[in-house]
């Protein structure tokens, strides 16, 4: 909690060096009135949800919110609260219609919650929101949100996207859409250099991860590393400097929980053999239908993003990072391409923008020094 309310918070950042902004601006007022209307003991508050580009601060925004509230709260990465769900939802197994028990328990539990960056790309996760945002906006929980996407364009070219249709509707009713794009990526103002990035320089890791143990005052170990009850090759490791090649992270059937596990465990991450992740062979088509475990779902004839053979990894890369930038923990990589050159084109070119301006703050030293890592 903070003594200042999220515009005072905004004006104070401008006061000391950031760059006006009219959407952020639009943004932090709808924020304060939020926060104003809980501060007030108001019954019936429209959340907020940010949508825009990368790096135009909608995360910023919403942790100065978060940070502002003096009634219960939660603040959650979406692949952390899904996580939780899954875990809640197995905890409460046998029980009937427990999606609606989840949400009376969550809505007693805190008054606001706040999840950045919401993203669906997975049946599963329209099957277990569409169960469970509904009863938690009628139970009277505010949702404060980020996300690249307008509602309207949340999961536009998956499988069954009807089923997210309610649920779109509902964010629509019972929350603030705004979008926030004053037409520049902050994390590229410019800032002290600190490389983080190589290309087939491999010598440059070793460098590293000596340095590393040397600040931290560690030992090289040759203890195991387990993700989700799999054994991971490890390159090299301490206590808290794991470096890995590529290959043996990012191409195995590892899921974003199992790389909030790995930022639980570690507070640097060394990746060794990047190669270019545009695939330039044959691209396979998504197949026509799924089952998310609960019901039979039938994609039809639609068109589809055609995915390489190499989007799998690229899918896990993107959420090592994703887990890697949220929790304050750099990511330093040897790749066989530069950086603007590691995902042109493809299935993935959308998620994979928020990735590359990730990994270009990265390469400055106030990413470290303004994100000291998280552990839970």
């Amino acid at each position: 909690m903070t003594d200042l309310s999220p515009y005072a918070a905004y004006q104070h950042a401008l006061a000391t060096g950031f760059k006006p902004d009219a959407a952020q601006r639009t943004a932090a007022e709808y924020l304060d009135r939020c926060y104003q209307q809980l501060d007030a003991g108001e019954p019936r508050i429209a959340g907020v949800y940010l949508w825009g580009p990368v790096g135009r601060g909608k995360t910023w925004l919403m942790d100065r919110f978060h940070q502002s509230l003096t009634v219960p709260a939660r603040r959650m990465h979406f692949h952390h609260f899904m996580r939780w769900l899954h875990r809640r939802l197995f905890q409460l197994s046998g029980q009937q219609n427990p999606l609606d028990v989840l949400a009376r328990e969550l809505a007693a539990e805190v008054r606001v919650l706040c999840f950045d960056e919401l993203y669906i790309n997975d049946i599963g996760d329209v099957v277990l929101l569409s169960g469970v945002l509904q009863p938690l906006f009628e139970h009277g929980l505010v949702l404060v949100t980020t996300s690249n996407q307008h509602p309207d364009e949340l999961y536009a070219q998956g499988f069954n996207r009807e089923r997210l249709l309610p649920t779109i509707g509902a964010i629509k009713e019972y929350m603030e859409v705004l979008s926030v794009d004053g037409g520049q990526d902050h994390r590229q103002h410019p800032g002290q250099k600190f490389q983080r990035y190589w290309v087939n320089q491999p010598e440059a890791l070793h460098s590293v991860f000596t340095g590393l143990l040397e600040q931290l005052g560690e030992e090289e170990t040759g203890a195991p590393l387990i993700l989700g009850h799999r054994a991971i090759r490890v390159t090299r490791r301490s206590e808290r400097v794991l470096w890995c090649r590529y290959d043996d992270l990012c191409e195995q059937p590892l899921a974003a929980a199992d790389f909030i596990e790995l930022c639980d465990q570690f507070s640097h991450v060394l990746l060794s053999a990047v190669p270019r992740l545009t695939d330039a062979g044959p691209q396979s088509p998504i197949a026509r239908g799924t089952e998310d475990g609960v019901f039979q779902v039938a994609a039809g004839d639609r068109q589809l993003p055609r995915l390489s053979r190499l989007d799998d990894g690229v899918r896990r890369f993107i959420a090592l990072v994703d887990e890697c930038y949220d929790r304050g923990v750099p990511v330093y990589l040897d790749a066989a391409v530069p950086l603007n050159e590691l995902y042109e084109e493809g299935a993935l070119a959308f998620p994979f923008r928020r990735t590359l301006s990730r990994l270009q703050e990265m390469q400055l030293d106030r990413f470290a020094k303004n994100n000291p890592p998280k552990h839970n």
